[in-house]
């Protein structure tokens, strides 16, 4: 923080409480080179928005209640707490706003739960592939399984045209 009077870098908080509002933290900060008392107000970096690219080309903010509901629909009736599926859609929102610059497609997203369902419940992947894979004949079911029996160690996205 910058002193408005001198410039000094070096300053010392002197009080702090919140804000009338309530969205930001008031500081009085005195400067240690002139002694010139001013206000700050720190806030909260509003994490950016990411837009989902779908299948049919359209592009859709990303809704963590969609995703939310996706994991319980596949956890249904599994041993997994609501806290969990809540945790789990936190961490893959978390990886999505860290390696995405605000746009990511429908592919990354499901390649990413499915990833984390694989290794939280076998059956709760299972019924979640089905959906995002479109399973509709047993054979797609039976080969999904069978891949289950094969280690998987890495995340692999499948992404158009690579």
């Amino acid at each position: 923080m910058r002193c408005p009077k001198c410039g000094c870098q070096d300053d010392k908080v002197i009080d702090s409480r919140a804000a009338r509002d309530g969205s930001a933290i008031r500081r009085r900060r005195e400067c240690l080179k002139c002694d010139h008392r001013f206000t700050t107000y720190e806030q909260v970096e509003k994490p950016r928005k990411i837009e989902i690219l779908k299948r049919d080309g359209r592009r859709e903010d990303f809704e963590m209640e969609k995703l939310v509901t996706s994991l319980k629909r596949a956890c249904q009736k599994r041993p997994i707490s609501s806290d969990h599926i809540e945790e789990l859609a936190k961490k893959i929102h978390n990886t999505l706003l860290d390696t995405t610059d605000g746009e990511v497609g429908f592919r990354e997203i499901g390649e990413r739960v499915m990833n984390e369902l694989r290794a939280l419940d076998k059956i709760a992947y299972i019924r979640y592939a089905s959906i995002y894979r479109n399973f509709e004949e047993p054979d797609e079911f039976l080969n999904e399984i069978k891949k289950l029996e094969k280690p998987h160690d890495t995340l692999t996205i499948r992404l158009p045209g690579v």
